[in-house]
């Protein structure tokens, strides 16, 4: 599998799922509350917090046409798509600060870039790599723009089609940037679990050569453990440290209970998961000894004969393997032998 490093993670290959708390707009208009949300990610176990760079009039424009009133089966219907995002944008004057706080904690720090200006900034903030959310996709002089910083670029497939996609891949490549995931991801809020799609995992690694991962929306840790089953590297979900908190955001994020148990989860699958391996383990071979073997199940005289009343492969295991069996059967024993003996080969008169 395709891997990077991502400031001094190594992302892919066979690290440890990669799991970023998705901040987003979870702060209520208050930097002590972004700052105790990356606390709290911290403390449930992350291994990044992600934030969004953009101003409102950056991605859209304030105008009351129903072109940008939300229509599209949100928990955000309605809403005017400026205005929303100015109740989301994360000030960019607190993200030097955040990120300070999150590397304190060691975690890693990281933001979506929307645009050239907000790209900068992430670079001089020193952040080791760039999200591009899927609805930038298609934004193709922004992604040559990111992927020209050399750093990781994350995209979240969301609703891109797979033209798009490639296309956003190649112009990546172009740019000399091989270090690229792709996360699955669906663009609903939140996102029904008959719409997540998890089997398309293994096939983003595949198709497009990147490291594969999940962006979800879905509620509760099913969907990501599914994932990583499945092969994803990368788990990143939304994480609010007080659901009370008024945000566009609270409804499809994981207080810090949940987030804990998503990681706890997310650790326990990889545990399971394990590796493909034939060697047994210590305590797999202290098992064997209940391992079917050989033994002798009625008194033999000597002379008699060895045969399937008298000689059966049946637990445990310290008598003679049982392939050895026909070549037992229908020869002669060389001294009486008690009932329940394990068999042995110098029981057998040459």
């Amino acid at each position: 599998m395709k891997r990077f490093r991502l400031g001094d993670r190594e992302i892919g290959g066979e690290s440890p799922c990669f799991i970023i708390a998705e901040i987003s707009a979870n702060h209520g208009g208050s930097l002590d509350k972004a700052l105790e949300a990356i606390r709290a990610a911290a403390g449930a176990g992350a291994d990044a917090v992600k934030v969004q760079t953009f101003r409102a009039d950056g991605v859209t424009i304030d105008s009351d046409k129903n072109y940008f009133r939300i229509d599209s089966g949100t928990s955000w219907d309605g809403q005017n798509l400026f205005r929303l995002y100015q109740q989301a944008e994360m000030p960019w004057e607190w993200q030097p600060e955040l990120k300070k706080e999150a590397d304190s904690l060691g975690l890693v720090f990281l933001s979506t870039a929307t645009s050239k200006e907000s790209t900068d900034f992430i670079e001089e903030m020193g952040c080791p790599g760039f999200k591009i959310a899927s609805f930038e996709i298609t934004d193709h002089e922004l992604i040559r723009y990111v992927a020209s910083k050399g750093k990781p670029v994350l995209f979240s497939k969301g609703i891109a089609t797979i033209q798009e996609i490639q296309e956003a891949i190649a112009i990546c490549q172009s740019e000399g940037n091989h270090h690229i995931a792709l996360l699955q991801c669906t663009s609903s809020y939140p996102a029904p679990l008959n719409e997540a799609n998890l089997r398309i995992i293994p096939n983003l690694a595949d198709t497009f050569d990147v490291v594969p991962g999940l962006s979800d929306h879905t509620l509760g840790i099913l969907a990501p453990i599914i994932a990583v089953s499945m092969g994803a590297r990368i788990i990143e979900k939304h994480f609010i440290a007080d659901k009370s908190l008024d945000s566009p955001d609270a409804d499809f994020s994981m207080d810090p209970r949940e987030f804990q148990e998503l990681v706890t989860a997310v650790r326990d699958t990889e545990k399971a998961l394990g590796k493909v391996d034939y060697e047994l383990s210590e305590r797999s071979v202290r098992s064997r000894g209940f391992a079917r073997s050989l033994f002798v199940v009625a008194d033999i005289e000597e002379g008699e004969s060895f045969t399937a009343e008298n000689v059966r492969a049946i637990r445990p295991g310290d008598g003679l393997h049982p392939r050895h069996l026909t070549e037992v059967l229908g020869r002669r024993a060389r001294f009486r032998i008690e009932r329940g003996e394990p068999f042995r080969w110098v029981m057998i008169d040459e």
